[in-house]
């Protein structure tokens, strides 16, 4: 009856229904479509630099277009498309792998899908406002200082907007995942996905306000003429790096603890098995973690730190092999005597080993800090966090939307077209990214426009760009199929997997409560448990009530419009005095949201027993 009514809704209040939603599924596809749009976007800039690279000296684009399409394209795919899917999977399946209604905190969790589309559309409306940052995405001082025009403004406003809404959904999950498990959901009972979700959310936490930090500083030296990062006035160039990477090396955990987790109940589900050593996977996944928080100065080992300080971060860097190593022998033990079967997710996650091995151990190589001086800003750099960020955290991402593709939209993805967007793109990353190592043993450095003729670097240069277009011939079939399942894909049932945890004792789509009774889970894999038994479903913890749910506000979408606005303020202020109405406006939009949020009693609705007795009739 639901969907016959959706269908049936015009295209106005569908949108409406978007706009105020706080209701964590729906979040999810705003997160999803917000990311997906951003992928694209940053797939298109990373096209570009391959088409420019594809022979020596070519000129498809100029010199200073080459470093907005470079900066853009690192910063789109870390901020804006590799987080905000991480995200979308999170909402979509956290609340109900633990047994809960909604998340902790519905409100906050719409302001922060929110703050992330519209920073994500701030930082991009520098291409149309006179240029695009051009610092590189790590905007390194000075060069970041010094950049002319306001391309790196709108990276520092748009970078703060996004931040603060990733911030709110890591504090969101924490509260989530530590108050409002299901009865008998101890901790050791939690599937992979929402475990890395609660480490990622704790390493969100403490990483994020060093780029906050970082920003502000930036943002003071850079509009409001101060010298934290001007060398001549007595600042120091280095403590951006410092400050940067404190939150740029827990990011990369934060980006592939998620897909771990993916993969861990991906292979669990399609191995007919229980995760092999799930106790061990958890304790690796926190000594992740928490070394991922020691390691940050491996990004900066040519500066002149001294032997001392290199080889503590050295010793560091090599150690987290070691849980790491833990969970791939984990994810083979698994399978090993399983009965697999191989479809397009599993396909990713049988894809993803080898690849991120490999990550892996380039990651051991430049660990090496005499070693590092080789290979510090040449292409096997590149190449090495590409095996990292696509073969681990991108295959994750693809791993988990075609596993919960059923449960968030209730259609299967078709199969076919899973497994050549699978292929496709799986051949295209090797063949992309394999021969960069090599260019960079051969001296191609990082970030350059253009390489010169004679040099060696012509053909390994062309292989790379002609795998970019495998890629992308991928990621079009991805999107042909989505839009093929929406209008023709079949219906999808509740347990379309054979699924082991609680997610799948729900219809697909789930209703918007979730769960009618709270669930009682008696083990690890508590849907696989009660079918050992021959029960198919899972025992309520409580008798049918009415069911406490929270209100739909526009107000999470005005305090970040009120956001943007004050952002434009920021960035122009400099030149025109105009700007102060827009920052001063947009501030007091955005706080006068906040008054009517904190006066007003919300006390949400109730959904009655009598309800939910007619809709099981």
């Amino acid at each position: 009856m639901s969907t016959v009514a959706s269908q049936k809704r015009g295209f106005g209040e569908v949108l409406w229904d978007y706009l105020t939603t706080v209701d964590h599924k729906k979040i999810a596809h705003l997160y999803l479509i917000g990311g997906g749009f951003f992928f694209l976007l940053g797939g298109l800039e990373a096209m570009a630099i391959r088409i420019q690279l594809i022979k020596p000296e070519n000129d498809f684009v100029s010199a200073g277009f080459y470093n907005e399409l470079l900066t853009m394209h690192g910063t789109t795919m870390i901020f804006l498309a590799a987080m905000p899917l991480i995200f979308a999977l999170m909402n979509a399946v956290v609340p109900l792998q633990i047994g809960a209604r909604d998340v902790a905190f519905p409100f906050l969790n719409a302001l922060g899908v929110w703050l992330f589309i519209l920073g994500g559309i701030l930082l991009n409306l520098s291409w149309f406002l006179g240029g695009a940052p051009d610092a590189g995405w790590t905007a390194y001082t000075p060069l970041s200082v010094t950049s002319p025009g306001h391309g790196v403004d709108f990276y520092v406003l748009g970078l703060q907007i996004t931040g603060a809404g990733t911030l709110m959904s890591g504090i969101n999950f924490l509260v989530t995942i530590i108050n409002m498990r299901a009865p008998g959901m101890t901790y050791m009972r939690m599937p992979l996905f929402s475990w890395t979700t609660f480490v990622t959310s704790t390493l969100i936490l403490f990483a994020f306000p060093a780029l906050t930090i970082g920003l502000f500083l930036l943002m003071f030296d850079r509009m409001f003429g101060s010298a934290f990062f001007d060398v001549g006035l007595g600042g120091n160039s280095i403590i951006w790096q410092h400050l940067f990477w404190i939150f740029g090396h827990p990011e990369v955990y934060i980006l592939i603890l998620p897909a771990f987790g993916i993969f861990s109940d991906v292979i669990a589900t399609y191995s007919k098995k229980r995760l092999f050593g799930y106790t061990a996977m958890v304790f690796a996944t926190i000594l992740i973690a928490f070394l991922g928080f020691m390691v940050w100065a491996h990004h900066m080992f040519t500066v002149g730190l001294g032997p001392v300080a290199n080889s503590i971060f050295a010793i560091a860097t090599m150690a987290i092999a070691v849980p790491t190593g833990i969970k791939i022998f984990n994810w083979l033990a698994t399978m090993w005597g399983g009965r697999i079967e191989i479809n397009s997710a599993m396909l990713w996650a049988l894809g993803f080993i080898p690849s991120f091995t490999i990550g892996g151990m380039t990651g051991v190589m430049v660990a090496s800090v005499v070693a590092d001086y080789q290979y510090h800003d040449t292409y096997f750099v590149v190449a090495h966090f590409h095996y990292v960020i696509v073969g681990g955290v991108v295959f994750g991402i693809l791993a988990g939307l075609h596993y919960w593709w059923p449960k968030m939209f209730g259609r299967v993805l078709h199969e076919g077209m899973g497994k050549l967007t699978f292929w496709t793109f799986f051949i295209g990353f090797h063949l992309t990214f394999f021969i960069q190592h090599f260019l960079g043993l051969m001296g191609m450095p990082r970030r350059y426009w253009v390489f010169l003729e004679g040099q060696g670097l012509d053909t390994g240069n062309l292989i790379s760009t002609i795998g970019a277009f495998f890629m992308a011939f991928g990621v079009i079939v991805m999107l042909v199929n989505v839009v093929y399942t929406a209008v023709k894909g079949e219906k999808a049932v509740a347990d379309p997997w054979d699924g082991r945890t609680l997610e799948w004792t729900i219809a697909s789509p789930p209703p918007h409560y979730n769960f009618k009774q709270t669930p009682l889970v008696r083990g690890l894999d508590p849907l696989w448990i009660e079918k050992t038994e021959g029960k198919g479903h899972v025992t309520p913890a409580e008798p049918l009530d009415d069911i406490h749910m929270p209100n739909s506000s526009i107000l999470p979408f005005l305090m970040s419009v009120g956001l943007f606005i004050a952002g434009f303020g920021f960035i122009y202020q400099v030149d025109y005095n105009w700007a102060y109405i827009l920052l001063f406006g947009g501030m007091a939009m955005t706080l006068v949201c906040m008054l009517i949020r904190s006066l007003k009693d919300d006390h949400g609705y109730h959904i009655p027993k009598v309800e939910l007795e007619r809709e099981a009739d």
